[in-house]
């Protein structure tokens, strides 16, 4: 290890909060690029994503996890259970609560509660997020009673949507994570492979197209990735649904819905992987995916959890 390596930080730091807390929005500013999805539904992000983002000497890898909320079918367990493996294997844990809401719902006091009771001996600080919705009087009632719950290094005030706050949390994180030589390249910003990380893209575009019409029993694979010569990628997803009628949403009349979701999709990914993209979908009925334990695999989670 060289002098110059002893100046530097790297650690892990572990995103958890209730869904919809706006964690996947945060780091996704922080890293500045799109590494993780963002929907306005609730329990989008479904694995473990980590985001990397230099900060003068300090290498910080956020680990986005699930939304953490109590669980009723196989699928929801393992993002559940993927959760606490992220907040358990980090250097620094930061717990988002959507401060807006008029008082904590009952995600967020359960992950308080287990915090309390099991996770004391690992640092913990706490960001209020959405304050550009809630007055200034309810943020600091709020911060006062869950800093009485848990005791947090640091409490933090933002806006994930509007990037108000954030640079005062990344110089705290960035002197708070341990002296290390940095685990990843300089120019990495994610270890999420792209044939996920496409996938994924595609599955958001499907919840921002169809948020009313489309239940969760959807998911979105990468079939084949194939590069030319010229630069450019042709990308074949599956898209699976778990009944008939959930197939007519996704392709909508004459296949119109899908030709629309996957357009968008080719867009974000030519931004992202800065060459042309083509990109074909294909729907396909599934009724069991979700008990399928390959499935499960693709996303990092434990079938058995």
């Amino acid at each position: 290890m060289t002098q110059n390596d002893h100046k530097k930080r790297c650690g892990f730091v572990a995103v958890i909060g209730a869904p919809n807390a706006g964690k996947s929005t945060l780091i996704n500013h922080w890293v500045g690029s799109k590494i993780t999805i963002v929907s306005p539904k609730a329990q989008t992000t479904r694995s473990l994503v980590r985001g990397i983002v230099l900060h003068e000497e300090s290498q910080i890898i956020f680990i986005d996890t699930p939304g953490i909320f109590r669980p009723k079918e196989r699928l929801e367990k393992a993002m559940v259970a993927a959760a606490w493996q992220g907040e358990a294997e980090a250097d620094l844990v930061m717990l988002v609560v959507d401060a807006s809401k008029r008082k904590t719902d009952r995600d967020t006091l359960d992950i308080l509660e287990k915090l309390a009771a099991h996770h004391q001996d690992r640092p913990c600080i706490l960001v209020l997020n959405k304050i550009d919705k809630v007055a200034k009087e309810h943020l600091l009632l709020l911060a006062k009673n869950l800093n009485e719950k848990v005791s947090f290094l640091s409490t933090f005030m933002v806006s994930a949507l509007k990037g108000k706050g954030l640079e005062t949390v990344l110089d705290y994180i960035g002197k708070q994570i341990p002296e290390s030589v940095w685990h990843f390249s300089e120019d990495q910003i994610s270890d999420m492979p792209m044939r996920l990380l496409a996938a994924e893209i595609t599955r958001e575009k499907l919840f921002h197209k169809l948020y009313q019409e489309l239940p969760y029993g959807l998911m979105v694979e990468t079939e084949q990735w194939e590069e030319f010569d010229n630069g450019s990628v042709k990308i074949s997803q599956l898209i699976y649904v778990a009944r008939d009628s959930h197939k007519g949403i996704v392709l909508g009349k004459g296949g119109s819905q899908v030709k629309e979701i996957g357009e968008m999709a080719r867009r974000e990914l030519e931004e992202i992987l800065q060459t042309r993209v083509h990109l074909k979908l294909f729907v396909k009925v599934q009724e069991n995916w979700r008990d399928d334990p390959e499935k499960y695999l693709l996303w990092g989670l434990d079938y058995s959890a």
